[in-house]
């Protein structure tokens, strides 16, 4: 798992200065519309719903964008139909890509990531040739200074997380997907609030990069797949030998 906690450390390092709001808040509002529409408009008996409001609040998303992205999910206000797809592939060198996709056009979203990829040396694969490599879990990040290893593992444990790492300056919680509102819900009601959290792809298998422009290559073409519209997230096996982007 040492190659993604470098990617996500990266991820968390980058997302505070470059990330766009406007995308941000484009991916949640989506993620609002499924979650109602999947289980009805209130968050208090729709545990996905409640978890994605919660991200908006961490966003600071407007709550008027919140009402709205419920109401269209629940039929109240007219809206696209959005559906969520996964596509796998491959970036330079055998790096194994997840591209999470919410889109009301996946014809569009098809080709804008297979001429993405093959633009950028990667190409698209077959639904499995990749996935197995990744284990789909729930994740939170957590700075180091909210609380100690020891009380943070209680309360994880027993609320059914997996597995704590400590990764210095941050840990991070993995658990089920079945558990992650429930964990969430446990780490809120102790005052530990998250850096990130979501469900997420965990490389099981990881491809280690240690020459710095086949680096470069791979993570250009993941921010590119991650900046586009339709693209709510990239999950990658790659693993960054220690200062390979040292300047």
């Amino acid at each position: 798992m040492s190659g993604h906690s470098k990617w996500a450390t990266i991820k968390r390092a980058k997302g505070a200065t470059d990330a766009k709001r406007g995308k941000i808040f484009s991916v949640i509002s989506k993620d609002i519309t499924l979650a109602a529409r999947a289980g009805g408009g209130d968050p208090s008996m729709n545990p996905r719903l409640r978890t994605v409001v919660a991200k908006a609040k961490e966003a600071n998303m407007p709550n008027d964008n919140v009402e709205r992205a419920i109401k269209k999910g629940t039929g109240e206000l007219p809206g696209v139909v959005y559906e969520e797809i996964v596509y796998e592939g491959y970036a330079p060198s055998g790096v194994g890509l997840i591209v999470e996709i919410t889109t009301d056009n996946k014809n569009r979203s098809a080709s804008e990531v297979r001429s993405t990829m093959g633009k950028n040396g990667g190409n698209l694969a077959g639904v499995g040739a990749v996935s197995f490599q990744f284990d789909h879990v729930g994740q939170f990040i957590i700075d180091a200074k909210q609380t100690d290893e020891e009380t943070l593992m209680d309360i994880a444990l027993e609320a059914g997380a997996e597995d704590i790492k400590n990764e210095g300056d941050h840990f991070e919680v993995i658990c089920p997907m079945a558990a992650y509102d429930t964990v969430s819900q446990a780490l809120t009601s102790k005052g530990i609030e998250s850096e990130q959290s979501d469900l997420v792809y965990l490389p099981n298998i990881t491809v280690p990069i240690s020459d710095k422009e086949t680096a470069r290559k791979v993570l250009h073409l993941i921010e590119i797949l991650d900046a586009l519209e339709d693209v709510k997230a990239v999950h990658s096996n790659l693993d960054l030998a220690d200062g390979v982007l040292d300047d």
